[in-house]
């Protein structure tokens, strides 16, 4: 879908179908640039030279109430990155069953995080961009089902949301582009809040596939276990078929001009080369009329269990007693054991790494912020740091 799709959009939306639905439609936009401080460094897809359009993005939500408690929704959005074409993010028809739960089926956003459902919003929250070592899966979206139900708890608000799909995507995980099949999807979210608090946990579990065909050093590791015929070992790092899950949990405060937002996620696939992820962030803001002052601290360590390790045998026996070294090349002495490349394949998995970022957002427009924000990354393992400072308006209309 490029450009085209918003033009036929806009022109949809100033057509008045008596017989069917009048469309509704609302936007959004960010346009941020930014650049890393020091030569050579890069860091959220920016280097040192300035950029405009790694994060810049803009959107169009177009909404039709197909009476009878039917309404039809999709946003189509445009990012820089992708040279602005328009590509259709959202695209799910919901029916409310009552005044208190709706069920919506297509493709929609994951409710992974507290701010999923306006993850592209840039307007809705304080940040450039949500701490970037929580929200760091490469995927946002799933085909299937969502059903939302609310309620009151005593003096608390309750929101419930179940979700059940698949999700077929191009994925960040053993290279930056990897095909990726999660199958039998099935989630649960739960918010609770009053006042000026609130709660929310998170739960999703899920058959991950993720293709090698990108990695020839995996896919050749994978090769040459099975030629040995250690195909338990194979099938203990590659991602086929293996059980996955998300975990989050995280609380918000609005009090006062106190602002407090913290959430802990972990995603783990099992028995496979990807590690295991554990991150959190903490953020502390201030409103100051039209200004909000931010500081923010970051967590993230990927890292396999010391039990995954030494899973390859050094030698194995033929069936006529001669051993054999499990090796990339038994006919040479000097060749390297398989099991010290898979060792180095799951420890090269690991990172770990603390995130400072210092911000503020100026609301100089009911429909537009400005925002500015320096974030320090450093990578404690190899002691790298990298600084990033980046700019620019949200609005929404």
């Amino acid at each position: 879908m490029k450009k085209s799709a918003i033009a036929l959009a806009i022109a949809l939306g100033t057509v008045s179908f008596h017989s069917a639905a009048e469309i509704r439609i609302n936007g959004f936009a960010s346009i941020i640039g930014g650049q890393t401080l020091d030569s050579d460094d890069t860091l959220y897809g920016y280097d040192n030279d300035f950029d405009m359009e790694n994060r810049s993005l803009f959107a169009l939500q177009l909404s039709a109430d197909l009476q009878e408690s039917l309404t039809a929704t999709a946003q189509i959005v445009g990012r820089g990155q992708n040279d602005f074409d328009a590509e259709f993010e959202w695209a799910y028809l919901t029916y409310a069953i009552s005044d208190s739960s709706q069920i919506s089926a297509g493709k929609m956003r994951i409710p992974f995080y507290r701010y999923s459902d306006f993850l592209d919003v840039g307007y809705a929250y304080r940040w450039v961009k949500p701490p970037q070592s929580v929200y760091n899966l490469s995927f946002s979206t799933y085909n299937g089902l969502s059903y939302i139900h609310n309620s009151t708890l005593g003096e608390w608000e309750s929101t419930v949301q179940l979700a059940l799909g698949s999700v077929d995507d191009d994925i960040v995980a053993i290279t930056y582009s990897d095909e990726a099949e999660l199958n039998n999807t099935v989630g649960i979210n739960w918010t609770l809040s009053r006042d000026w608090f609130s709660a929310r946990a998170a739960y999703f579990a899920t058959e991950a596939s993720i293709s090698a065909a990108n990695s020839p050093e995996l896919s050749g590791l994978l090769a040459g276990l099975t030629g040995y015929g250690l195909t338990q070992q194979a099938d203990d790092i590659a991602v086929d078929k293996d059980d996955a899950y998300f975990a989050a949990i995280g609380i918000a405060i609005d009090y006062n001009d106190i602002l407090f937002d913290a959430e802990y996620t972990q995603f783990e696939v099992d028995n496979s080369i990807l590690a295991k992820q554990q991150q959190y962030y903490a953020s502390l803001g201030y409103r100051i009329d039209a200004w909000t002052v931010h500081l923010t601290y970051e967590h993230n360590e990927d890292k396999n269990e010391n039990d995954e390790f030494n899973s390859v045998p050094l030698t194995i026996t033929a069936p006529n007693g001669v051993t054999i070294p499990v090796t990339t090349d038994p006919t040479n002495p000097n060749a390297p054991y398989l099991r010290i490349l898979v060792n180095g394949a799951l420890a090269g998995a690991r990172a770990e790494s603390e995130t400072w970022s210092i911000g503020a957002r100026y609301d100089f427009h009911p429909s537009a912020a400005f925002k500015i924000e320096l974030n320090q990354f450093d990578n404690t393992l190899t002691d790298q740091k990298v600084e990033l400072l980046s700019f620019g308006i949200d609005l929404v209309f």
